[in-house]
């Protein structure tokens, strides 16, 4: 199984607020969702999908795209997905996790554009302190 040729297709990102006005707290939610799901050729199908981060009343970031996955029972997915809008388990994490891997670094990028907040948590570097016991960090050479 293999994921390969992820493209985007269409990028949409609004900030609804201006940038002196930011609210206390900003939950973001991510999301991403299957489109549309195709086969090319029996080994070989296309899932079109839209990712979408929304920063609750600030903004939101939607890209979407598409990306080749193979596998020996790539027909089948696509025929099962047209049917019924289902597909395994482990199939559809693995394809959520590209296109999260593929779209969460754009969005990253959108978002500094946009003054908006990074849709990831950055690291907080304490110096000075000891972490408390069962607390483990990355080590900072």
């Amino acid at each position: 199984m293999k994921i390969r040729n992820i493209q985007l297709k269409s990028i949409e990102a609004r900030r609804y607020l201006g940038l002196n006005e930011r609210p206390k707290q900003v939950r973001i939610d991510h999301n991403s969702t299957f489109t549309h799901v195709s086969s090319v050729k029996n080994d070989e199908t296309v899932v079109e999908f839209q990712y979408t981060a929304s920063f609750g009343p600030i903004g939101m970031i939607k890209l979407e795209g598409s990306l080749v996955y193979e596998s020996n029972d790539a027909k089948k997915i696509a025929e099962e997905w047209n049917e019924n809008r289902k597909m395994s388990n482990q199939v559809a994490s693995q394809l959520h996790t590209a296109i999260m891997h593929a779209c969460v670094p754009e969005a990253v990028v959108i978002a500094k554009d946009l003054g908006l907040p990074p849709p990831i948590p950055l690291p907080q570097v304490r110096l000075g302190s000891h972490p408390k016991k069962g607390q483990a960090g990355p080590e900072v050479a």
